[in-house]
């Protein structure tokens, strides 16, 4: 009685695209990855490895698009509650994924950035993380940005710790604290002046946003898929652009009509 009818847009073809409205930051959500596994019986491993593939895949699809920054939901401050030898395999993916990878990221003259509280991974994660940032900090193209042991609600702690310590400090007025003071005290900071996604998107079915870039996606264009990300590809990715090119973007606001 009270709800509005959804409506869909129409499908556009994934060669259809305006090359001039490519979103300029595209995060995603890379799920299913264990459900992948799981339908073919194989082990929930065997998802991550293959969602790995993928990830090198969209990448290079992502950069010839234009696109500034594609950031990649990679592991969640909840997903230690996975068994040990899932949380094992995840904490040597990176490992794997940069030492086969940075070549080619540095050959497309992409950049490396990891967010999230990467103190906390093992060691050998962590050095591999460093290593990948060092190898392809001179890159000045599409920015390869992981969320990686990212939570956005403990981002969001994080940048209230800050602000809070420079007001203690006597370094910053509370009447002084706006919407800049908090987009500089995140994590996406580094990524100005793309740090909140044009687009984000999700894959597997799920249609929630499990504590993913909480602050940054207030205006974002959200698209949820069905497949699983191991099945993602240039034209799944091309097709998600094709629907947010379709929605009308007011940020709040109202369009006037054109003065006839």
């Amino acid at each position: 009685m009270f709800g509005r009818k959804k409506t869909v847009a129409p499908e556009t073809s994934p060669s259809d695209l305006d090359e001039t409205r490519i979103p300029k930051h595209v995060a995603i959500i890379m799920d299913g990855n264990g459900r992948w596994a799981q339908k073919r019986h194989l082990p929930r491993v065997a998802g991550h490895k293959e969602g790995m593939n993928t990830v090198k895949k969209v990448t290079i699809a992502a950069s010839h698009l234009g696109i500034k920054v594609l950031t990649l939901y990679a592991f969640s401050t909840e997903n230690w509650k996975r068994s040990e030898n899932e949380v094992n395999y995840l904490m040597q993916l990176p490992v794997d994924f940069f030492d086969t990878f940075v070549p080619d990221l540095v050959k497309e003259n992409v950049r490396v950035n990891v967010m999230g509280y990467t103190d906390q991974l093992p060691q050998k994660t962590q050095t591999a993380v460093n290593n990948a940032i060092a190898d392809t900090a001179h890159c000045t193209g599409m920015i390869l940005n992981f969320a990686l042991n990212y939570g956005g609600q403990a981002e969001i702690v994080t940048a209230i710790q800050k602000i809070a310590q420079k007001v203690a400090d006597g370094n910053q007025q509370v009447a002084d604290i706006t919407t800049e003071t908090v987009d500089q005290a995140l994590m996406t900071a580094p990524l100005a002046p793309y740090n909140n996604p044009d687009l984000l998107i999700r894959t597997s079915g799920e249609e929630r946003i499990s504590n993913f870039l909480l602050w940054q996606i207030a205006y974002s264009e959200l698209v949820f898929t069905e497949g699983y990300w191991p099945d993602f590809d240039d034209t799944e990715l091309r097709r998600c652009i094709g629907q947010f090119q379709q929605r009308d973007r007011r940020f709040g606001g109202v369009k006037q009509p054109k003065n006839k």
